[in-house]
């Protein structure tokens, strides 16, 4: 099994809005709370130049993908720059597939089983349940019940350390947390802190 395309659990790290002068501080103070995955959506300020800092600077200590990845042209921007992970708020065949081509992990975001079937069709490594927020425990333990078990199901949208642990005994395989997480202007030690707390939410449930 490729590196790249090895199945990732736990806490994803979102960090939407992140600038590439201030990306390697924060991803240190995550890295620091025990952050093993980290997000760089490409709605963000040159997400490209944040993802290959972090791929080079970082790659050794966690996973780095790219977010709100729309397009194939997208996905191999985001693989040149050093992603490992390609996720989306939406499955799109064409993302999936070229992802996939690239040896990355694919996590297109579904809200419906059988957007979510169609997607592990199209080859995609993991589902990622957006809004998790909307949809709740309830569903992801409702869909853990028909697929099958070793798909990766990851809780995003509207996660923070209140339902964490819900999210965990439902059968989700981690979450990806954006702003409860990060946010411009937040300090490292808090941003460490934060880490540490979710982490702690999550091993505990």
């Amino acid at each position: 099994m490729k590196m790249s395309t090895k199945p990732i659990e736990g806490v994803v790290a979102i960090l939407r809005g992140v600038k590439p002068d201030e990306v390697l501080g924060v991803a240190e103070a995550l890295i620091e709370g025990g952050i093993a995955v980290i997000e760089v959506p490409l709605n963000s300020p040159q997400p490209f130049d944040s993802i290959g800092r972090l791929a080079r600077t970082m790659g050794s200590q966690a996973r780095i993908g790219a977010g709100t990845v729309l397009s194939a042209a997208d996905v191999d921007r985001a693989a040149d720059a050093g992603a490992t992970l390609v996720l989306a708020p939406n499955f799109d065949a064409t993302v999936v597939q070229r992802s996939v081509q690239r040896g990355l992990f694919s996590m297109p975001g579904v809200a419906t089983p059988s957007e979510g079937f169609a997607a592990l069709a199209a080859g995609a490594h993991g589902l990622k349940l957006f809004p998790g927020e909307m949809l709740g425990p309830p569903v992801m333990k409702a869909w853990r019940a028909v697929f099958a078990p070793h798909t990766p199901m990851f809780a995003v949208g509207g996660v923070s350390e209140n339902n964490i642990a819900a999210f965990k005994a439902a059968g989700a395989t981690g979450v990806g947390v954006g702003s409860s997480l990060y946010a411009a202007g937040v300090a490292p030690p808090e941003l460490t802190r934060r880490a540490r707390v979710l982490l702690q939410r999550w091993q505990q449930a």
